[in-house]
């Protein structure tokens, strides 16, 4: 990871570059309820984390501050914040409404659809339904976060795209922490992607639709179970029942509210390179940031082939 005696033009590049790289770090390690709400820390420990300087460091966490993502505070650096179920039902009607209503303008205009992505999107379903089948949320929260940005690119339209994706971010930070204290994930998480896919290339798109309700209505079911909430008093849920709850019977099993799943598959099938969910050169973090609030779950054991000695 060096651009050690490189050109002004050069190390723009590079420090922009350290900088996304990060900041997807972090933002993946908060999807999958690695660093839980409440965790604090400062750019000095994350600089120390990834072993960089303190500009990129910085500039990572003034920007997913930016986005709601962080809590910056005076004195204190950034805190994770805790998303609770109020916050979920606003992100989720938003997603519901937004997914609905361009699914539906795109029904009517398939004009356009940007079809040159549709290899993209097969390999990233494939990669998002090994990850769903086996039950590694770790691998999940990027499969899956990767498949819904490139299916939102279909819409040609990148404000809503990114709209969409901030919402997912948000959804997973909430949905991770219930479903990392499960056991036996296989069963669990949606994993219609490649019908999905093939609902698109079909170019029936009203079926695409419908697949899309489905799953927002199975993930609402879910955390609504999961966290003890009724799943009956949104204003939105008409919007996805009916129709798009009666796909067949693909979809997961709707799990019981005290989190019992049906037994999983035998074995995980292996996960292919598609589904590479570590952020370029960054080396792993050589240690958890402080905790100054409730201690999280650690972070993974570094890699030594690319974590420099201390």
């Amino acid at each position: 990871m060096s651009g050690a005696g490189a050109g002004g033009s050069r190390s723009a590049i590079q420090r922009n570059s350290l900088r996304e790289q990060i900041a997807g770090a972090l933002r993946e390690e908060m999807m999958a309820g690695r660093l839980a709400a409440g965790r604090n820390f400062t750019v000095k420990e994350i600089a120390e984390l990834y072993g960089v300087s303190a500009t990129p460091a910085r500039e990572a966490l003034v920007d997913l501050a930016a986005q709601g993502l962080l809590r910056a505070e005076h004195h204190r650096g950034f805190t994770v914040p805790e998303f609770g179920w109020d916050d979920f039902l606003e992100i989720f009607e938003a997603r519901t409404m937004l997914t609905d209503s361009a699914m539906r303008l795109l029904a009517s205009h398939p004009e356009r659809a940007d079809t040159s992505r549709l290899p993209s999107l097969r390999r990233r379903a494939d990669a998002a339904v090994r990850a769903a089948r086996a039950g590694q949320l770790d691998v999940l929260v990027g499969c899956d976060r990767r498949f819904w940005q490139e299916a939102g690119l279909l819409l040609g339209n990148g404000r809503i795209a990114d709209y969409l994706d901030w919402l997912r971010v948000q959804s997973w930070m909430f949905a991770a922490p219930y479903l990392r204290a499960m056991s036996g994930l296989e069963r669990v998480c949606w994993d219609r992607h490649l019908d999905l896919v093939a609902a698109i290339e079909a170019r029936d798109l009203d079926g695409a639709r419908l697949i899309i309700n489905e799953y927002n209505l199975y993930t609402f079911r879910l955390l609504a179970g999961l966290t003890g909430h009724s799943p009956e008093s949104v204003a939105v849920l008409p919007l996805l029942a009916g129709p798009a709850s009666e796909q067949d019977a693909g979809a997961p099993e709707q799990p019981s509210a005290d989190g019992e799943q049906a037994a999983g598959q035998e074995s995980a099938r292996a996960f292919d390179s598609s589904c590479d969910v570590r952020f370029g050169t960054v080396p792993q973090p050589r240690s958890t940031p402080s905790a100054r609030g409730p201690a999280p779950a650690p972070l993974p054991e570094p890699d030594p082939r690319r974590t420099p000695g201390r």
